[in-house]
């Protein structure tokens, strides 16, 4: 009897392709979702999912939660973020491009794959880095697969989704915090933070 060869798992920071319809429509990775009460995030070094922390308060994600495969954020981001903010000093973050991806249906769990349409972003500032947040919207979704920008969304989600990154790291007592949103910004902008990121991924980890 023959044993199969083990089956290699595509890395999902550098073994998945953005798509071909980059950066209009996405190929994003799931690391939460708003039922998680615990925050995973992807192990760098193996491609796993790890548990980064438990959720410590109540602020849930109200979306999907993951990053763009073969994006980063450094030099290009961040210089990005400086011309448009008028800041300086700014720095990428180091990791691949936050993505929140609205859904109507209910997805039960990360570490998969979903196809999205970018519609703007929030130019977060995170201690002095850049730590751009986009925004889409699931293809062929019922409800929010129709959306081209952040303005066809409704103001309460929007808000929503704000309040979470304003907090979410901010505990009880807390005198200062250090995230802020400094813009945010529409569809266009999100491609161009997108191909930005993209160029940043190629200088650091090849085309």
């Amino acid at each position: 009897m023959s044993l199969r060869p083990p089956t290699v798992t595509a890395h999902p920071w550098h073994g998945v392709p953005l798509g071909s319809g980059a950066p209009e429509v996405v190929t994003c990775y799931i690391e939460i979702v708003p039922t998680d009460t615990v925050k995973y995030e992807l192990d760098k070094a193996s491609g796993l999912l790890k548990v980064d922390r438990p959720q410590k308060f109540s602020n849930v994600i109200p979306s999907l939660y993951g990053f763009l495969p073969q994006t980063y954020c450094k030099e290009d981001v961040a210089a990005r973020c400086m011309a448009r903010t008028h800041r300086k000093g700014i720095v990428g973050d180091g990791d691949p491009l936050d993505v929140c991806v609205l859904s109507e249906r209910v997805i039960a769990h990360g570490g998969i794959l979903v196809t999205a349409r970018p519609i703007g972003g929030f130019r977060m500032i995170d201690g002095g880095e850049a730590d751009d947040k986009i925004v889409a919207v699931l293809v062929g979704d019922a409800v929010w697969g129709e959306a081209k920008d952040l303005n066809d969304l409704p103001q309460a989600l929007r808000t929503r989704l704000q309040h979470y990154f304003m907090t979410y790291k901010l505990d009880p007592g807390s005198v200062r915090n250090v995230v802020e949103i400094a813009e945010v910004y529409d569809a266009a902008e999100a491609r161009n933070v997108i191909e930005a990121s993209r160029a940043d991924y190629a200088r650091h980890y090849g085309g």
